[in-house]
């Protein structure tokens, strides 16, 4: 199981977890299905998947735990819908329309009655925590989806501190600055082949793929005052992804090396071992690649009041 996305935060006054502790924190909130009453449902499950009972596993200061979000999938148009049609026959009953308060009330009728028969929707998202950096991942399709597992794991936890991470080099300088000026880049960088740019001075975004960014239309762009929001890059020996101005990655692709000593190893079909074979492959990976865009982009920025909720 490798990842294919992080939103990267930076942890502050916390003690690394003890695991039998942390395990036994984490079972308080194990996940469990949606009743057919409830519209949605949090909880940790075991990384390994349902032939493990572990909810996480701690290689070499790295942690890893499991997050399922299960929603039952009610769409809008669906509710309304019923409501328009359940609203005209009553007016038509009455005489008269239906008040404000009466269609939020035949409003919360429908969706208790439709609720039970929804389908259900599934999402995981992994939590990576490198205690020896203070460095939390988050392994997930949004930043909105990232701040759920870390309201879970404060509520778990008691209190968490954590600010998104941040550069003294804003990500979107440093990546117009690698693309502008082919000597600052790092030895290491690798140049993809897209790219997204954004004026300075108004809204508007070009988007390119599968292009050459060192080309002359490219460094015309940029001289025109153009930043760039995101870029393809790859670090050598390690991974490619896209880089974004809120220093989040995405499409993450590890080197072909590390993904081959992956599938040699031996787990003897068990899941739990294949999960760490994978799980201390990538969490060093990515330890590296964190540590040189961070030094790439000047060090750590000095952090903001750090988002912290205590139950």
């Amino acid at each position: 199981m490798f990842p294919k996305a992080f939103y990267l935060y930076l942890v502050s006054g916390q003690d690394t977890p003890d695991t039998v502790a942390f395990d036994e924190t984490l079972a308080e909130f194990r996940f469990r299905s949606v009743s057919p009453r409830e519209a949605r449902r949090v909880g940790w499950a075991p990384p390994a998947g349902k032939r493990s009972e572990a909810l996480s596993h701690e290689i070499q200061r790295h942690i890893l735990i499991t997050m399922l979000k299960q929603e039952r999938l009610l769409p809008a148009a669906v509710i309304n819908e019923e409501v328009a049609e359940r609203a005209e026959a009553r007016e038509a009953a009455e005489g008269q329309p239906l008040s404000r308060r009466e269609r939020q009330l035949l409003k919360e009728q429908v969706l208790e009655e439709l609720l039970p028969q929804a389908f259900t929707r599934t999402k995981r998202i992994d939590v990576w925590w490198n205690t020896a950096n203070r460095i939390i991942g988050i392994n997930a399709g949004s930043r909105q989806a990232a701040e759920e597992a870390l309201d879970l794991l404060r509520q778990s936890l008691g209190s968490l501190k954590v600010t998104p991470l941040a550069t003294k080099t804003p990500p979107s300088r440093g990546m117009t600055q690698w693309l502008s000026d082919p000597g600052s880049r790092p030895v290491s960088l690798l140049l993809g082949d897209q790219v997204e740019l954004r004026a300075a001075e108004d809204d508007g975004v070009l988007r390119a793929k599968s292009v050459d960014l060192d080309s002359e239309e490219m460094q015309s762009l940029l001289e025109n005052g153009r930043l760039a929001a995101k870029m393809g890059i790859g670090i050598e020996g390690l991974a490619r992804f896209q880089l974004h101005d809120d220093l989040s990655i995405k499409g993450l692709q590890f080197d072909d090396a590390l993904l081959d000593e992956a599938s040699q190893a031996d787990d003897g079909d068990d899941p739990a071992i294949r999960l760490e074979t994978d799980f201390a492959l990538w969490s060093d990976a990515m330890s590296k690649m964190v540590a040189m865009l961070i030094e790439w982009l000047g060090g750590e920025a000095e952090p903001h009041a750090s988002t912290e909720m205590t139950p």
